[in-house]
């Protein structure tokens, strides 16, 4: 057989395999407008509230602000995905956000008061009353993607809407920043409020898909707890998702930079954004480059090296004094983290029935998604406690002590391959 044959025999796989679908082009891009507006909105609403209180611990409030309603609603958010019209709760989880923006520019502008409460105090109502959209899209919008492609086609796709919402990552803080110190906070939430409404757009020709039909479940309780059933009687993904819990909890510097942006590194909001935005230019990156070269084939032992690479990021960072090479760390710590996220949401999405596809993602967000929020409480107390650069320290050891333990204790996570 000549050379020229076995080119001919293997096919490479097609990297804009996921994106010859219109469908999911257009939610791909409800997603990097969504993801925008999210990004440019934390960055606002951190600035503004450690502008006003000077206190570290409230940062961390903002995350537990919008972690409590979030974890709440999850279960009740997974069973109601996969019972329902999946393109109807990621529209009504779509516009409970954008009214929650709106209602922040209200605030922001000392339009509404809610009543004489202060204005950090409403900024926590409002964001506590995302923090319930953000519970019903999680579930939705992860159940939804698999729906818009070929099943052969969903490892791409997960690529790219992994991807997509690192760009938004990426973009979102860096605008936010610049148009928080150039145009100022008014104008910024106007501009978070057009890119939901572009989102509402982009999403609303998507047609309708079919219900998946739930057997051999009797009773609501059963209904609402089947997702933490599957998920713990899996070995592997409860293994995946664990990982991920433990990092994020205690690696959430991110919530701390308003600080290291205005005390430590001394560059302001834009060197805030620019704080923000490096993690995601680093996952970006790695997920394009994904794309082509997968790092699913020994995922298991991948997935432990980028946790392990993240948690020395994020010592690496609490120990930098130079705000440029506090931006290539935070670069590196982005691009492990997108590996990881990458694999993980492969591992879940392969394993996962269609049928389970919204209750296994709420229980992936009470462990992950929310993480992010309670991690940000849990920096913002530890540098209440022990002072921000030790606070960040301490995240980033516990962090190489949980792959540690769980390389150790986990002997088909270090073989998993996909």
């Amino acid at each position: 057989m000549t050379t020229e044959d076995l080119s001919k025999g293997i096919q490479k796989p097609d990297p804009y395999a996921a994106l010859r679908f219109w469908e999911f082009r257009n939610f791909t891009g409800a997603r990097l407008c969504i993801t925008i507006a999210a990004q440019i909105q934390a960055v606002i609403v951190g600035w503004q509230i450690y502008e006003i209180t000077k206190d570290p611990l409230s940062l961390g409030l903002i995350g537990l602000a919008e972690a409590i309603p979030s974890i709440s609603v999850l279960l009740f958010a997974g069973h109601i995905t996969d019972t329902n019209d999946r393109k109807k709760i990621v529209m009504l989880s779509v516009f409970l956000m954008t009214f929650c923006s709106l209602l922040l520019l209200l605030i922001s502008t000392d339009t509404i008061n809610f009543f004489t409460i202060n204005k950090v105090t409403a900024m926590y109502c409002a964001i506590f009353l995302s923090g319930i959209g953000r519970g019903f899209s999680a579930p939705s919008f992860f159940a939804f993607v698999s729906q818009l492609v070929p099943k052969d086609v969903l490892p791409n796709a997960i690529t790219w809407n992994t991807s997509t919402w690192q760009i938004g990552a990426v973009t979102g803080p860096a605008i936010g920043g610049l148009l928080y110190g150039f145009i100022g906070p008014t104008n910024t939430y106007i501009t978070i409020v057009v890119f939901w409404i572009v989102s509402i757009f982009l999403i609303s020709p998507i047609t309708k898909k079919p219900i998946p039909q739930i057997i051999d479940v009797v009773s609501l309780k059963q209904k609402l707890t089947a997702g933490l059933k599957f998920v713990f009687e899996r070995k592997i993904i409860l293994g995946a998702i664990s990982l991920d819990l433990f990092a994020v909890l205690f690696g959430g510097a991110v919530a701390l930079l308003p600080i290291f942006a205005g005390e430590i590194l001394f560059v302001g909001p834009q060197g805030l954004g620019a704080l923000r935005a490096a993690p995601a230019i680093g996952a970006v990156i790695m997920a394009l480059y994904m794309t082509r070269h997968p790092f699913t084939k020994k995922a298991g032992r991948n997935l432990l090296m980028s946790v392990l690479g993240f948690g020395i990021c994020i010592i690496a960072f609490g120990l930098s004094k130079n705000f440029f090479l506090s931006l290539i760390i935070l670069g590196f710590s982005g691009a492990f983290d997108s590996v990881s996220v990458v694999i993980r949401a492969t591992i879940i999405q392969l394993m996962t029935p269609d049928n389970m596809k919204g209750r296994v993602s709420a229980v992936n967000s009470i462990f992950i998604g929310s993480s992010n929020e309670i991690g940000a409480f849990e920096s913002g107390v530890a540098a209440k406690l022990l002072g921000t650069v030790p606070a960040v320290l301490f995240g980033g050891v516990m962090t190489l002590i949980v792959v540690s333990v769980v390389t150790v204790a986990s002997p088909l996570m270090r073989k998993l391959k996909l």
